[in-house]
């Protein structure tokens, strides 16, 4: 490593954890991104449905999961994450086995809605461990690389799916939930090798039969901060309904680009998301770095609704390269926003409750950017005010600012709320006096392996 450069060197995690972790996250999205690639095939012509069929079922799905996590987020603190992540990936890895056998609508919902419980309960693990186990001062890197390495994993998976579409064989598409259940499988293992992190160490002792002690203060349902920050996040992370959905509805309904320029955006956003996200949250250690973040994210935000609706009037080699460099502007959006939220998941979380949090940020995180699909979709290719064709982006960048406005006192509202309970996000411990939540067994002594990985 030390004969790269030092622009190579920033896109290799660090730390051996922050490498560990980033390797999982590769091997999680290169078994999912092979299933998706071939999903639809899969579905209408191996499962039989209709497209209506699919989406229902998806919708199903969705509903769901809003309910259930924050129970899971509950269930995350109980358990530990580490256990929670591990049992989960090893269930959804197994449900892949049944895929080829199932036949009838009933039988999808079936499974996508088990599916979706037991990801939900497995994410809610994840998210919890990532901030339990590594430094304060490395969290928000360390899921920048993961970001990455996700990215690179669904390339992976895609290229995979792609050559399976390529037989054109639906015998091969019935089985190719094998090779998921295979990599997903691999991937439950990486996981349960992982060290452990302290919130497992406490529940280890408490089933060793050291009284558990219960979580101090109230718990984030009280966090009217959190909630509403939660809330105003989920509307910028609507900025996915852009890149995936609206624009290129746009591009091919309302624009006269080539249909091929798609596989350039999204192969552009694949890339950019893949090297990018290591020099994006670079410095974004401190809420204000969040902040800023996010007034940066909600600048390429308005920047591409501004772009994109100027396409409408445009022709030629201009359209192509101002809905491109539209799409560009929102992975900016999504870049900035990842940052800003990975430090708001490490200063704003009750360390006690962080499976917790995690579930009421996914309950108000949905609230604040389920519609947008429905709602996006109508303002950009439906709503022409007074004859002006585009108008509507105006009204979605103006979603924007207000979430950008919204977020800054929501963040000081939920710091607050954390100073006046006594809670400190990362506290040290008094080497004299460990805390429950760092001791191992009777004898209060870390793993020996645990603290090798962890330092």
């Amino acid at each position: 490593m030390s004969r790269l450069g030092p622009s190579l060197r920033r896109l290799i995690p660090p730390t051996p954890l922050s490498r560990r972790l980033a390797t999982q996250s590769l091997l999680f999205a290169t078994a999912e991104g092979t299933f998706l690639t071939g999903s639809a095939v899969f579905f209408t012509q191996v499962v039989g449905l209709r497209a209506t069929q699919v989406g229902l079922g998806l919708t199903i799905a969705g509903v769901v999961s809003f309910l259930v996590a924050y129970p899971a987020g509950k269930l995350t603190d109980r358990l530990g994450p580490k256990r929670m992540w591990s049992v989960g990936a090893f269930v959804a890895a197994t449900m892949f086995a049944a895929w080829p056998f199932i036949g009838s609508f009933a039988g999808y919902v079936t499974m996508v809605v088990c599916f979706e419980i037991v990801e939900n309960a497995a994410g809610a693990g994840r998210n919890a461990y990532i901030l339990d186990v590594m430094p304060e001062q490395e969290r928000v890197a360390t899921q920048a690389y993961m970001y990455s390495a996700l990215n690179v994993g669904f390339t992976l998976g895609a290229v995979i799916g792609g050559v399976a579409l390529a037989f054109d064989n639906l015998t091969v598409m019935r089985w190719m939930p094998l090779f998921t259940l295979a990599i997903g499988l691999a991937n439950a293992v990486f996981i349960a090798r992982l060290p452990r992190a302290p919130h497992d160490l406490a529940r280890t002792s408490a089933d060793s039969g050291t009284p558990r002690v219960k979580p101090r203060g109230p718990g984030p349902l009280r966090n009217v901060g959190w909630m509403l920050g939660s809330l105003f996040l989920g509307a910028m992370w609507s900025n996915q309904v852009l890149l995936n959905v609206v624009i290129p509805l746009w591009l091919v309904q309302a624009t006269d680009a080539p249909h091929w320029l798609l596989a350039w955006l999204f192969g552009t956003n694949t890339v950019l998301c893949i090297f990018l996200p290591a020099y994006t949250s670079r410095g974004v250690a401190t809420m204000s770095d969040a902040l800023r973040s996010i007034r940066i994210s909600g600048a390429f935000f308005v920047l591409a609704c501004l772009i994109t609706m100027a396409t409408h009037s445009t022709a030629g080699f201009l359209t192509i390269f101002l809905v491109w460099l539209g799409h560009v502007a929102v992975t900016g959006a999504e870049l900035y926003t990842s940052a800003a939220s990975w430090a708001f998941q490490a200063k704003l979380m009750d360390p006690e409750r962080r499976g917790e949090y995690g579930g009421v940020a996914e309950v108000f995180g949905t609230l604040g950017g389920r519609w947008a699909p429905a709602v996006y979709t109508f303002l950009a290719m439906s709503w022409h005010p007074a004859g002006l064709p585009g108008a509507g982006w105006l009204v979605i960048a103006a979603v924007a600012v207000i979430a950008v406005a919204g977020l800054h006192p929501s963040t000081r509202m939920a710091e607050r709320f954390l100073a006046r309970e006594g809670i400190v996000v990362d506290e040290v411990p008094d080497e004299a006096a460990p805390l429950p939540s760092l001791v191992h067994g009777a004898t209060g002594a870390l793993a020996a392996d645990d603290v090798e990985v962890l330092r």
